[in-house]
């Protein structure tokens, strides 16, 4: 292979020396003796400070950069030189080559450029990727170079992948030689697994083109095994910190309805206490909201809140999920066993919400919880003691489950030690106006949008609806309204709200406000506007508890043209 590889060095037209690291020539073909004027056997095994007096194979070595298209003179020729460092596979410099030929005949160059450009697009391809596993198509899509690296990563040998189709290294995904050769265009990270082993890689591919034809793909791939490995294990982490965070507090309760401030008032009491509290509400009241807000305002804050909604998980799991389990206890079960929600949360708060989902079974051991302070694990026989806040939530009737058998009397008594009930969004319309400049709020950092306010009559629109989905359905609701509206505008009009109700036109409500103004009367346009302005000026007094000023303000008039339309409309 070394005669081989003497016979190819030895017949090219450019001219190459290498040195190795300590600067010794290791490498000097004919051509460089023709050009140099200096013996092969004078040059081989010298320094090559002795042998080329101008010689920059020093620098390069030093620096580790190249120099590429690099003209000068040597003895009585001109040449043009490019010199580049030979690193080993983990980028250290252990080497450099210098190759070059002579420029004074312009016929010459011009006859054997198409190869000088090939060999130095090769060289600076190669020398780019040194680092990375490189793999090299030709123009057919044929595998015609690795490099050790490759093989190191991906397991496969030279034997394997040479005189291969681009596709035979791929385990999963499409190849990037391919799609380099078809467009033209270089392709960066694309995701794949190679090799037997189906390691997952980002490679990045471009094309090889000499003279505007294009001659092949080189191809690098980067080892991202590992990291998508600690990205899982940080995702991982992320969740149980979300698990184990209370976000909200009782500032985070939107709300001057007297209904839900008694609801704050009796939480803020519950919280200073270490009894049991039950949450009852419709849907989309903000039971988990005042779980959070309670756990927060007592003396358990700084340690773990952990949410279970009982209802999400199956009736086999949530025993284990909330009690933990032995290794061995079940098929599947995990080496070394698992801990419970229960015991994650000790020290903290655990909220269950959805707790009329739970069945019997593992009622009875929610009942030893609240009576004996432990939890005995599945598959255990050891009782573990626990020090947990216990939180619940519920939109189901209770009282009837109880009397159908379907929930534990005992457990019943023993969770509704301070029930707090929160109020449906239909009994305090007068919260909507707040609720929506609320969600207008944070709509506007979500959306990247700049309302500002919403129209009385969109809010008259709103307290027509009795808002089954609660709260949770206004917010819904508001932020579609914002999505119907153009970028330039800045108050959420009745014309913005979506369709609720079955898909019932809430702009339709619209109509039955001015039907209510004219009733069976058949009105002028001049009095239907009339009639409007008034009951929009008398509905902006009221929200500003009859301030003129913010009403002037509010409605973007003068406070001497405020004057005139309640007098004008006898308000």
């Amino acid at each position: 292979m070394r005669k081989e590889l003497e016979v190819i060095l030895n017949s090219t037209h450019d001219a190459m020396i290498a040195v190795d690291k300590e600067g010794i020539i290791t490498l000097f073909n004919k051509a460089a003796e023709k050009l140099t004027k200096i013996k092969i056997g004078d040059a081989m095994g010298k320094p090559v400070k002795k042998v080329i007096k101008n010689t920059r194979l020093m620098d390069i070595l030093e620096t580790g950069n190249s120099e590429l298209n690099k003209k000068q003179d040597l003895n009585d020729i001109k040449i043009v030189t490019n010199r580049m460092p030979v690193k080993n596979e983990k980028g250290n410099v252990v080497g450099a080559v210098a190759v070059f030929r002579d420029i004074t005949d312009m016929l010459d160059l011009t006859s054997q450029n198409i190869e000088l450009e090939e060999i130095q697009s090769m060289l600076e391809a190669i020398f780019y990727a040194t680092q990375d596993a490189i793999s090299v198509v030709d123009q057919s899509g044929t595998n015609v170079m690795i490099n050790p690296a490759y093989t190191k990563l991906t397991g496969l040998t030279r034997e394997d992948v040479v005189g291969k189709p681009a596709e035979a290294d791929i385990a999963q995904g499409e190849s990037i030689h391919m799609e380099v050769l078809k467009t033209r265009k270089p392709v960066k990270n694309a995701r794949m697994m190679v090799g037997p082993n189906k390691k997952e890689v980002l490679a990045t591919a471009s094309p090889i083109t000499v003279d505007g034809q294009l001659r092949g793909s080189v191809g690098v791939l980067h080892d991202v095994s590992e990291l998508m490995r600690l990205n899982r294990e940080l995702s991982a982490a992320k969740q149980i910190i979300r698990n184990l965070e209370a976000k909200y507090t009782f500032d985070d309760i939107i709300g001057k309805n007297k209904l839900i401030k008694a609801s704050i008032d009796k939480g803020k009491k519950a919280a200073n206490t270490p009894a049991t509290v039950i949450l009852r509400g419709e849907s989309g009241t903000g039971k988990e909201l005042f779980a959070h807000a309670i756990h927060n305002a007592s003396n358990r804050r700084f340690n773990q809140f952990v949410r279970v909604n009982c209802a999400a998980i199956s009736e086999n799991l949530l025993e284990s999920e909330l009690f933990g389990y032995e290794e061995g206890a079940f098929t599947g079960a995990k080496k070394g066993g698992k801990k419970g929600f229960f015991e994650q949360a000790s020290g903290g708060t655990i909220f269950l919400d959805e707790i009329g989902e739970v069945n019997l079974s593992t009622q009875v051991k929610l009942l030893r919880i609240l009576q004996e302070k432990e939890i005995v694990k599945v598959g255990g026989t050891k009782a573990i003691d626990v020090d947990v806040r216990i939180i619940t939530a519920t939109n189901m009737d209770l009282e009837r489950a109880v009397k159908e058998g379907r929930f534990r009397e005992d457990l019943y008594y023993r969770l509704n030690v301070i029930p707090i009930t929160i109020p449906s969004l239909k009994e305090r319309k007068d919260d909507i106006y707040p609720l929506v400049l609320y969600f207008i709020k944070k709509f506007n950092q979500e959306y990247g949008r700049s309302i500002i306010d919403v129209s009385a009559m969109a809010i008259e629109v709103l307290k027509k609806h009795d808002w089954p989905g609660n709260v949770r359905e206004l917010e819904n609701v508001i932020g579609r309204s914002i999505i119907n509206m153009r970028p330039n505008d800045n108050i959420i009009l009745a014309k913005h709200l979506p369709k609720i109700n079955d898909e019932k036109d809430i702009q339709s409500d619209l109509e039955k406000i001015v039907d209510n103004i004219n009733g069976d009367k058949e009105l002028t346009l001049s009095q239907v506007i009339g009639e409007t302005e008034k009951k929009y000026i008398t509905d902006i007094l009221k929200r500003y508890n009859n301030n003129k000023t913010e009403t002037a303000k509010a409605l973007g008039i003068s406070i001497r043209s405020l004057y005139y339309k309640m007098d004008k409309y006898n308000i």
